[in-house]
């Protein structure tokens, strides 16, 4: 029966292809020869249209790419650096991403950079980790590949080669967002004002300027590139080729967004979600929905076997929620039509997928060994109130700008390039549309085939129906975590560029309004020119100067302490030395020396958490005995102090390094809302500087700056007074 299903399925698309193939030119002629205008005219102008509209996107695309090189090179001014003063510019994660891709093209082959990067016993002490799996590098793979493939080796530094593969991304990032504004709105106008919101709004739609080798750097563009060819393969009446182009496109995309990104899983879900919804409602052909179904299962199952087994996809709410909705979807093909049965199936149909997802996700989780990210599920408990911590690493990420609440200013930012006020508006006429469009669906009123501009309902267009919850769902997370607003402003940018050009939506709009002193059509069409090009103008004037000044004027950064402190790490520390200290200055020493490190910046292993945590006592008041024997447990030479952790003034008390370990260790008394600090040590990091018994016993110091100070691990301890 399940096989009989899915034939049906399948020859009812091949049958709706060839409709569509068919209708769509007799319709097309009807409508030339009602305007005069020739078949040769029309073909002629539809080509000019799409080939200006896509050398607008491409343009749109590199003119972006070259932007962010420009910006970076006048930030940084990296022609004129040496190759360690660049290295200092990535900072944390980054440098660890960065200094692998180092790695693979210093290994006499790429096989054996690989076997390397699975097999890294020469980057954390006492720790061989698989990185490749570990820490996603599949981009720094395909990097290293092109880069020797290529023979760049005597044309281009790996440093430029690499941070231009990523600018190169994100133009493609720009070119995507444009081509589904403009799928949506029919005119490239959408895409040029996307573009516009887009690179003004900068700081809240990406981060490249802070983390170039960041995952979400590699990703996003796929992602985006996924979407736009999902906008375009929900179209209705779209001709064969096209839906299939767009089908090949989705694949392709979500596949290597899958593995550019560990959290992809968690993106792909909120975007299933949005799919699901618009299926429940009936707002879309069922069968477009359910390929786009089984891509999701065929990606968590290429993710899986690529990722060396990656059980947190086999656990992921993707696939239990991918496999509920076919299992629910075969049910209610095989069960005989118009029973009491059916019907209930029918209407009960969201509470049946969504009670098969959460069993399935349960005893998927019973049975299949996994950490899939347990510190995330505790900082999500935290963070909605339903439990209170003392932990450290817990405190500290709750501590994190990107995991609190977005601010007054990101709001601000938003209205004052006009964005967000235009998106609202879009936002309510589309959801009025939408639930009118729902109302009939529920009256039995059946959707019609071809929405023409004089019929005002911009709602029954499945793929502005899709993005209207998808744009929720993001905004949703976004108004929860500063974070995700990286995810949502965007598709923002999109949606309110598509809304202000298309004529759909004003004339949804003049519909409700029962205008009779102008012409409807006549007064969208128009409004769908002047509008835009009116937000146009104003941003030209108000922000092309700035972003202008942005690449004339020259920044200068520079670290001379950590330049210093990297030269004599090289020059005096002994090749076989451990260092320890924060993760973050431990990703920049691993980058620029090579040498080995106690720790890491990253936060999807446990065991790494609690070393981070571990090391961090540095700052916090415990005993010089203390401290040497958690230093020595991870097999450490060197310790290295930040003069800016230990004296930091952070703008939130709580928040620093120090008062946390405080707070972990028991070390802070609460009374009647005081705050009271007491251990009989003093704090680790300024009684050290001191060099008096017992911290001389066990550090010696060697090495210091004013940001700095490196002291070696006894390995004897010499007790002196």
């Amino acid at each position: 029966k399940m096989s009989s299903g899915a034939a049906d399925l399948r020859q009812r698309k091949k049958q709706n292809c060839t409709e569509s193939d068919k209708m769509a030119p007799e319709e097309r002629n009807k409508e030339n020869s009602k305007l005069g205008r020739s078949p040769k005219y029309m073909l002629i102008q539809r080509f000019a249209k799409l080939f200006f509209g896509c050398l607008a996107a491409v343009t749109s695309g590199m003119m972006y790419a070259v932007y962010l090189s420009t910006y970076h090179e006048r930030k940084f001014w990296f022609s004129s650096r040496q190759e360690l003063e660049r290295e200092i510019t990535f900072q944390g994660d980054s440098a660890i991403y960065y200094s692998f891709y180092k790695e693979l093209l210093k290994a006499p082959s790429f096989e054996r950079g690989v076997y390397e990067l699975t097999h890294n016993n020469k980057t954390i002490s006492l720790k061989t980790i698989n990185a490749v799996q570990q820490m996603t590098l599949y981009p720094e793979l395909i990097a290293s590949v092109l880069y020797q493939a290529s023979g760049s080796e005597e044309v281009i530094e790996p440093v430029y080669f690499y941070i231009g593969i990523v600018f190169g991304l994100q133009g493609i990032y720009v070119t995507a967002l444009f081509v589904t504004s403009w799928v949506m709105s029919g005119t490239w106008l959408a895409g040029m004002l996307t573009v516009a919101w887009f690179i003004i709004n900068r700081t809240d739609t990406t981060r490249i300027d802070y983390s170039i080798p960041s995952r979400e750097n590699w990703a996003l563009p796929y992602f985006a590139c996924q979407v736009a060819a999902l906008t375009g393969y929900l179209k209705k009446n779209l001709n064969c080729s096209a839906e299939k182009f767009c089908y090949l496109l989705v694949n392709a995309s979500t596949y290597t967004f899958m593995m550019m990104w560990e959290y992809s899983h968690y993106l792909l879900f909120v975007q299933a979600v949005s799919l699901f919804l618009l299926d429940s409602f009936a707002l879309a052909q069922t069968e477009k929905v359910h390929e786009v179904y089984r891509i999701y299962l065929f990606s968590v199952i290429v993710g899986y076997l690529l990722q060396f087994e990656n059980s947190a996809l086999l656990v992921s709410p993707l696939l239990s929620l991918v496999v509920a909705l076919m299992l629910s979807k075969s049910i209610q093909m095989n069960m005989k039509k118009n029973t009491f049965v059916s019907r209930l199936l029918k209407i009960m149909y969201i509470y049946l997928v969504l009670t098969v997802a959460v069993t399935l996700n349960f005893l998927l989780k019973m049975f299949i060994p996994h950490k899939e990210n347990g510190h995330l599920l505790k900082f999500i408990e935290v963070k909605l109130g339903l439990n209170t911590t003392k932990n450290f690493t817990m405190n500290w990420l709750l501590c994190q700008e990107s995991l609190q609440a977005p601010s007054q200013d990101f709001f601000l930012r938003l209205t004052q390039s006009s964005l967000l006020p235009f998106y609202i508006l879009v936002l309510i006429i589309c959801l009025f549309s939408v639930t009118q469009v729902i109302f009939r669906r529920i009256c039995g009123e059946p959707l019609k085939e071809t929405v023409k501009l004089e019929d005002g309902r911009i709602g029954e267009r499945p793929e502005i129906v899709y993005h209207v919850i998808h744009t929720i769902l993001l905004g949703c997370l976004a108004m929860c975590l500063e974070g995700m607003k990286y995810l949502w402003t965007p598709y923002v940018c999109m949606l309110a560029a598509f809304g202000v050009c298309s004529p759909e939506l004003w004339m949804t709009l003049f519909k409700w309004l029962r205008l009779k002193a102008v012409h409807p059509i006549l007064l969208a069409l128009i409004l769908s020119m002047a509008v835009p090009t009116i937000i146009g103008f104003s941003l030209w004037k108000e922000f092309f100067p700035r972003i202008m000044t942005e690449l004339t004027e020259l920044q200068e950064f520079y670290d001379p302490d950590t330049v210093e402190l990297m030269t004599w790490i090289k020059r005096q520390a002994p090749v076989a030395a451990v260092f320890a200290g924060s993760p973050q200055l431990m990703g920049v020493i691993k980058l620029c020396t090579g040498w080995m490190v106690s720790s890491l910046p990253l936060y999807n292993d446990d065991d790494l958490l609690k070393r981070n945590e571990n090391i961090y006592q540095i700052y916090s008041k415990r005993s010089a005995e203390d401290i040497y024997k958690i230093l020595t447990s991870y097999k450490a030479n060197f310790l290295v102090i930040e003069d800016s952790i230990c004296n930091e003034v952070g703008p939130v008390r709580g928040c620093r390094v120090k008062d946390l370990l405080d707070i972990a260790n028991g070390h802070v008394v609460c009374e009647e809302g005081d705050n009271y600090a007491y251990s009989k040590y003093g704090r680790f990091c300024h009684e050290i500087k001191m060099n008096y018994s017992p911290y001389v016993n066990y550090f010696t110091r060697v090495y210091w700056n004013r940001s700095y100070f490196v002291y070696r691990i006894n390995t004897v301890i010499s007790f002196q007074s």
